[in-house]
This record gives C-alpha cells, structure tokens and sequence, in this order.
C-alpha cells in the first residue's frame, strides 16, 4: 500500500483508492482483492454478513462464476479520516444471457495500514435489455478516458 492510500484521506487520495478498489474488482481476481481487506474484515453486502478474508474470497468466487461479464464503476461520494463513501453501478449477465445493472452505496473504514476493516453495501438489481447496456469497455479494468458514473447518467 503506498503511503498516499493511508488514512486520513483527502479528497485526492479518496478518489485514488476508490478508483484502484474498482479497478481490482473489475480483475475478478478473487484472491488479489481479498489482500486489499484485513484478515478480520467485516462486510455486509446486502442481506449477507462475511468476516475475514477467507469468507471475502470464497464470496467474490462465487459472486464472479455468477455474474459473467461483470463490468464495474465507482464513484467517491464522501469522504472523512479513515472512511470513504462510494455509490457505484455494475453490469452482468447470467448463465442464461439476461442482462443485469446493480446500483449501490457502499460505506468504508480503513485500518492505518490503508486496509479496509469494514465495508457495508447496499445494492439493488433490475433487468436491463442488451441495447440498455451503458458499459462496454473490453473486460477488465475500465479504461481511463471511459466515462464514469455521472457522465453516464448513471
């Protein structure tokens, strides 16, 4: 973790660790995301409680055999000390070929080490057609000329 990444954020260092947690998620390395956390993280992501890093791994495993295609972008929403804010969208498919875009917030604290200790996400999902599809950047990281968010009216 470069020492620009550690708590206390401001507003420049807020962006860039939001932009490299997206950035790693959209690798789907499961493992390499998992070491962004610490061992005893604490996350609930909807209505499922995860703790540690070996739950947080087998988690995105299962997350990414599901969700196919899985492009995503977030955006800094409010930051302060060791805790960022993010809303965020993301698209995938299913095994079946419907299309999905889940919009979220997500709120985050950071040990001083710079990794996350506790990350809460609520996320909703509708059905999208492939023509609503706004996301289509070849898959992995988004590219930095791609529009974020806001651009997209997302």
């Amino acid at each position: 973790m470069t020492k620009s990444l550690l708590p206390p954020f401001n507003e420049e260092t807020a962006r860039l660790k939001v932009r490299a947690a997206e950035n790693a998620w959209n690798t789907k390395d499961a493992q390499k995301i998992a070491q962004a956390y610490t061992q005893d993280s604490v996350w609930r992501n909807r209505a499922e409680f995860i703790t540690g890093r070996t739950e947080i791994e087998a988690f995105l495993l299962r997350k990414f055999s599901q969700e196919l295609d899985y492009r995503l972008i977030k955006e800094l929403w409010a930051f302060t000390g060791n805790r960022i804010a993010v809303r965020f969208a993301y698209e995938s498919h299913d095994d079946s070929g419907n299309w999905f875009r889940a919009y979220g917030n997500e709120n985050w604290a950071f040990a001083k080490n710079g990794l996350m200790q506790r990350r809460i996400a609520s996320i909703n999902t509708k059905p999208i057609t492939n023509a609503e599809r706004k996301m289509h950047w070849p898959l992995g990281v988004r590219p930095d000329e791609y529009a974020g968010l806001s651009e997209l009216g997302l």
